[in-house]
């Protein structure tokens, strides 16, 4: 009996975006970007607290599980910023298999996709939770599923710069 490796189930676990707004801020416009960052409306969560100081900041999250959408949702950011991430990934990647990255939150409220080089306050905050499986190099499946993402992108014609 053979097996093969695990081809097919490559993927990501989950993906998440979160970002912190005050009261001031357009909130639909953020819970719109993150909706389509994640590509369900439904998954996206606004919980109100009160900062330190008193005034009220709304924490914006958005996840998903699926795999299917958790791909989507990755190749969303574009070829440009997929081939950055890969670029920079041993930076990145901790030793749980997440991806750590940050996107300038007014230029998703304007319809664009930035990676931020800094992180400042005015960024989303993106996981992406890699499936990793014994039998292979989990380096090797892990640039398999971001070359999945890069292809999806493509396909879709985002290039993300």
């Amino acid at each position: 009996m053979t097996h093969q490796p695990f081809r097919g189930l490559v993927g990501l676990h989950r993906i998440s975006w979160r970002a912190t707004a005050t009261a001031l801020s357009n909130l639909d416009a953020i819970a719109d970007g993150l909706a389509w960052l994640v590509g369900d409306p439904d998954e996206v969560e606004l919980d109100r607290t009160a900062s330190y100081h008193g005034p009220e900041v709304v924490l914006i999250d958005a996840r998903t599980t699926n795999k299917k959408r958790a791909l989507a949702s990755l190749a969303r950011l574009g070829e440009h910023n997929i081939q950055h991430l890969l670029a920079s990934l041993e930076q990145r990647l901790d030793e749980q298999h997440v991806l750590h990255f940050r996107l300038e939150l007014n230029a998703l409220v304007d319809g664009e996709v930035v990676l931020a080089e800094t992180s400042g306050t005015s960024t989303v905050k993106g996981q992406a939770k890699f499936e990793v499986y014994p039998g292979q190099p989990a380096a090797d499946q892990i640039h398999e599923t971001i070359d999945m993402a890069l292809n999806m992108a493509k396909e879709k014609g985002r290039d993300g710069a």
